[in-house]
């Protein structure tokens, strides 16, 4: 059954320039570029999930003016992510709000393509643990 196996995942997003977004994802959020095929860019975001930036002349998908697609990033600590992401002027969507019903903390931000970001923390230790799984 092991050939079965999925191991790793990328989520690619589609950009019609993509210099300002390789700065983001590289200086900004901090993500190591572990792949340059030049016009698609693939970033190491932690454990085996990966991102990948397309130009859209080249890819697969063409980049959509108003984007359906949500990045959902867990961390440990999202008012740390919120300061430093709002002091390097990313575009905050929103402040740091706590969802008790769900037991989730987060925010929502915007890349430079206009791709929107969610920043998370589960509160549920049980579900926190789930999402650092390393295997």
């Amino acid at each position: 059954m092991s050939q079965n196996k999925v191991c790793s995942q990328i989520t690619f997003l589609y950009y019609e320039d993509l210099a300002p977004v390789d700065q983001f994802y590289r200086e900004v959020m901090g993500f190591d570029l572990v792949e340059d095929q030049e016009w698609a860019k693939i970033y190491s975001v932690g454990g085996n999930a990966f991102l990948g930036i397309v130009d859209g002349e080249k890819g697969f998908c063409e980049p959509q003016e108003e984007s359906a697609v949500l990045v959902t990033l867990v961390v440990d600590d999202v008012f740390g992510w919120y300061e430093r992401l709002k002091d390097q002027g990313v575009k905050m969507l929103t402040e740091v709000e706590e969802h008790e019903k769900i037991q989730v903390r987060g925010f929502f931000c915007q890349d430079p393509g206009g791709y929107s970001l969610e920043v998370q923390q589960f509160l549920n230790p049980e579900v926190a643990r789930i999402f650092r799984r390393e295997d």
